[in-house]
């Protein structure tokens, strides 16, 4: 295996690796480990080039460390890619290839699961590290984290709709939703059980049939997604979908799903939400869930299922007090969210060094 460093301006580790008799070409992202080793999980994708890998695990292990940080996980950001088709480029050789990668990072960067990667390929990748959270319970993991995540999202949509129309009741409320996938599906569930309307899209044929099937759905085209009248739009794919052709075609009141990086300009996109009058959920904070409930497999003691979830849940309070910040200061909510990562990040350098941290304006 050839492992081959990337100098990346404010990543402290960014490696490719490529093993070929593997079928392995891959990058391990490490952006900030200032509260704790990195933690992120592993994405399998058919890029359309290796600079697309490069530019996607870049952007998720720098959105994983404000996760973190915000959720308090005590850890820091990582994220490791595979390039390859998931559904016919899978091998046993190529996931424990991908293992001998993780462990050169020597725990600086701790993997878990993420697209295109199940817990079976996880166990291919502990062959050769130590370094793996989101085993099955049976393997003393805390199991697949989607469910969790998908909670998370879930309380963050309650969150949402306190802030847009002063009550958590979703009844009625109509949710056109991207992606009902592993995290997606779940999230669907919560929100027709709560009396929501649902629209899905998605480029897998089998999700959208779920979703009619098991919950009265509708289904669109996957592109018609953005063009629905809804009163929330639910990223749960791919990132980058809130952009300069897509913002202007949302009908909605609130946009809050578990898409990673949803803004492709965190600025720029999340004041034309703003300017639009669209309530945006940070994607780092909404989508945490997954990674709280991994973290406590790190903690003395191990896995507490009913200890994760009631940190999950407090993802209602996190996003409530983000919006109140946003309001108050009148400024995007994705800026109010950035402010509370980067004061938990100055306080955790400031801890390192010895030194008092700055206050903090909340």
């Amino acid at each position: 295996m050839k492992i081959t460093p990337i100098a990346v301006p404010g990543y402290e580790r960014v490696a490719k690796a490529e093993d070929p008799a593997a079928g392995l070409t891959a990058y391990i992202a490490v952006h900030d480990t200032t509260l704790g080793p990195a933690l992120g999980g592993l994405r399998m994708w058919k890029y359309e080039s290796e600079d697309a890998a490069l530019f996607d695990v870049k952007r998720l292990s720098r959105g994983m460390t404000f996760k973190s940080a915000v959720a308090r996980t005590g850890l820091g950001g990582g994220k490791s890619v595979i390039v390859g088709d998931p559904r016919r480029d899978k091998t046993p050789a190529l996931f424990e290839a991908m293992g001998k990668f993780v462990e050169s990072f020597g725990g600086q960067y701790i993997t878990a699961e993420d697209v295109g990667v199940g817990i079976p390929d996880l166990l291919s990748v502990r062959k050769h590290t130590k370094w793996v959270t989101g085993l099955s319970r049976e393997l003393g993991g805390s199991g697949n984290p989607s469910p969790y995540t998908s909670l998370g999202v879930f309380e963050g949509i309650r969150a949402c709709a306190v802030e847009t129309w002063g009550s958590d009741e979703l009844k009625g409320k109509v949710v056109a939703l991207q992606g009902p996938g592993n995290v997606g599906y779940p999230l669907c569930e919560y929100l027709a059980k709560a009396g929501a309307r649902l629209i899905v899209s998605d480029v897998t044929q089998d999700n959208v049939d779920r979703c009619v099937r098991n919950l009265g759905a509708q289904a669109v085209p996957p592109d018609a997604i953005f063009d629905q009248a809804c009163d929330i739009f639910s990223p749960n794919a791919l990132g980058a979908v809130l952009n300069d052709q897509t913002i202007p075609r949302l009908k909605c009141k609130v946009v809050a799903g578990a898409a990673n990086n949803q803004l492709l300009d965190e600025v720029k996109h999340a004041q034309a939400l703003k300017a639009r009058g669209i309530l945006y959920a940070p994607d780092y904070v909404i989508n945490a869930g997954g990674i709280i409930n991994v973290s406590l497999e790190l903690e003395p003691g191990g896995y507490d299922e009913a200890k994760a979830v009631g940190k999950i849940k407090n993802i209602f309070e996190a996003l409530k007090s983000v919006f109140e910040t946003a309001r108050k200061r009148n400024v995007t909510t994705h800026a109010a969210a950035q402010e509370v990562a980067d004061a938990i990040l100055a306080e955790g350098r400031a801890k390192k060094a010895g030194k008092p941290a700055t206050a903090a304006r909340h």
